[in-house]
């Protein structure tokens, strides 16, 4: 028996109008729900990508969730192709996105970090930076 996957990430969000336009116009996310002032929900490939008011989930919720929430900001990655890193950068710049560093990973692979609209640290990485298969280019 083992875990075979990370089903879903969480992040934290007070301003989920600004966070549910950012995961969807400038990371391309496919939105899957939301729940006024207390969560929006992202499709991400296999994956789920949550955005959660920690104000509101702090509170019981709908159904039987234990309350959970965090403060400050936290962290996710996604994988990309190495070769469509460029590309990112220019359309983050485009948005109006800062790129906090790169990395030029020693073992191979690269990562560049930003932020969203909440502070929350985010990286665009090629999964190598793992030693995890390479994605296949953007078309």
């Amino acid at each position: 028996m083992k875990v075979r996957r990370v089903l879903e990430t969480c992040l934290y969000a007070q301003d989920l109008d600004a966070a549910e336009r950012f995961y969807r116009d400038v990371l391309g996310l496919e939105p899957y729900s939301r729940l006024a002032e207390r969560h929006v929900f992202f499709r991400c490939g296999a994956a789920m990508v949550l955005i959660f008011n920690p104000v509101a989930t702090e509170q019981p919720g709908p159904l039987d969730v234990p309350t959970h929430g965090c403060r400050g900001p936290g962290h996710a990655a996604w994988a990309v192709p190495e070769v469509d890193l460029d590309a990112w950068r220019a359309h983050l710049g485009a948005h109006g996105v800062a790129i906090e560093t790169e990395v030029a990973w020693p073992g191979g692979g690269r990562s560049i970090y930003f932020r969203d609209p909440a502070g929350n640290s985010l990286e665009l990485a090629s999964a190598n930076i793992w030693g995890l298969d390479e994605e296949r280019p953007s078309e």
